[in-house]
């Protein structure tokens, strides 16, 4: 029997930390300005670079969330650990790598 109480505590953390990561990177996603005086254009293709990066890590940060959210209303159903596809006890194994796991290993290929 999986530690219902230690999984919430561990996704309840990763959220966390994912909306620190995305409250410190809200300056790199911001729009690059057109400055031609300050910002040379070179500078300004590496600063487009670094903000299409910033804003390609927050889409997975928000798809994670989402996953996080997901997983934890199936904790409140009671139905997190199990698949939903045949409703078999998924590992905890593959729970602890993955804590937003809705598939047992069988049905997620």
């Amino acid at each position: 029997m999986i530690d219902l109480k230690a999984f919430r505590l561990k996704l309840l953390a990763r959220r966390d930390e994912l909306e620190t990561l995305s409250n410190e990177s809200k300056d790199t996603r911001k729009p690059v300005e057109l400055d031609q005086q300050s910002v040379g254009r070179l500078s300004r293709q590496d600063a487009l670079q670094q903000q299409a990066m910033a804003n390609a890590q927050e889409a997975r940060r928000i798809n994670e969330q989402r996953k996080i959210d997901a997983a934890l209303k199936r904790l409140d159903e009671g139905e997190y650990g199990y698949c939903a596809e045949c409703g078999e006890p998924i590992a905890e194994k593959r729970l602890l790598i993955d804590l937003t796991a809705s598939f047992c290993a069988g049905c997620a290929r």
